[in-house]
């Protein structure tokens, strides 16, 4: 009797904790999931011989409705056959989407960031070896009210030259979901906003157009700026920014 009475108790609290979870997965709304693409990623000035840096973004990301929070994992990989030596990755924001923090790197001061970006930081990578990866969690918040875009090159320590820049790519969805807990929005997708007098926002205000001809650099302009920025040298060659080595 006494182990029946277990099972009738256990069979309701396990159901319970199984709803609980399926509320919590559904809410949480800053995970981002799916496999890493390096999509919009192009390498620019020549890495020294035998190394080869890529970088990595999720393929879907979710931001909360009510906060506007997401997270995203960025990666810098050397899938080439020797160390790569000191480098940087940095993480950049555009338009609806900003750069809150990233674990273990230091923000960007507003006068040396890119044109047209509107936060980043600077990650310094003391040597990445042969097939080697190192990933970053990164905070950011995502105005679904606009286009997001995030970039991320792969500079040496001193910003001089840039191996390979990754955007800016759009996260985004063609699909808006106001009145659901979370958006999920996906890479290489341009963010298509809920258009005037239509769905209403968890807080009531409308979710405004946001039209790519009016208040959006486009995609391919902004990403051959930043690469011949790259090209050049002259992103971060006159302003060094100050960044925590890593042990």
């Amino acid at each position: 009797m006494s182990s029946r009475r277990t099972a009738v108790v256990v069979g309701p609290l396990v159901a319970a904790s199984f709803s609980a979870m399926l509320i919590l997965s559904g809410t949480a709304g800053a995970e981002d999931g799916g496999p890493a693409s390096s999509e919009g990623g192009k390498a620019v000035d020549e890495a020294p011989s035998g190394v080869k840096l890529t970088t990595l973004l999720p393929e879907k990301i979710s931001v909360d409705n009510g906060s506007k929070k997401t997270a995203i994992t960025a990666t810098v990989k050397n899938e080439g056959s020797k160390d790569s030596g000191k480098i940087r990755l940095l993480v950049v924001g555009f338009d609806g989407l900003v750069v809150k923090n990233v674990e273990g790197c230091s923000a960007i001061p507003e006068n040396g960031l890119p044109e047209g970006s509107n936060s980043g930081f600077a990650c310094p990578v003391d040597n990445l070896a042969a097939g080697k990866s190192k990933s970053y969690a990164v905070d950011a918040t995502y105005d679904l009210s606009k286009a997001g875009k995030i970039c991320l090159p792969v500079q040496t320590s001193d910003g001089k030259k840039t191996f390979w820049q990754q955007g800016p790519v759009p996260f985004g969805t063609t699909n808006p979901s106001p009145d659901a807990p979370a958006t999920p929005l996906l890479l290489g997708t341009d963010n298509k906003p809920v258009s005037p007098g239509g769905k209403k926002s968890p807080g009531g205000k409308e979710l405004a157009e946001t039209g790519p001809a009016r208040d959006l650099l486009p995609l391919g302009a902004a990403g051959a700026s930043l690469l011949a920025a790259g090209a050049a040298g002259m992103w971060w060659s006159s302003r060094r920014v100050p960044g925590r080595q890593e042990g």
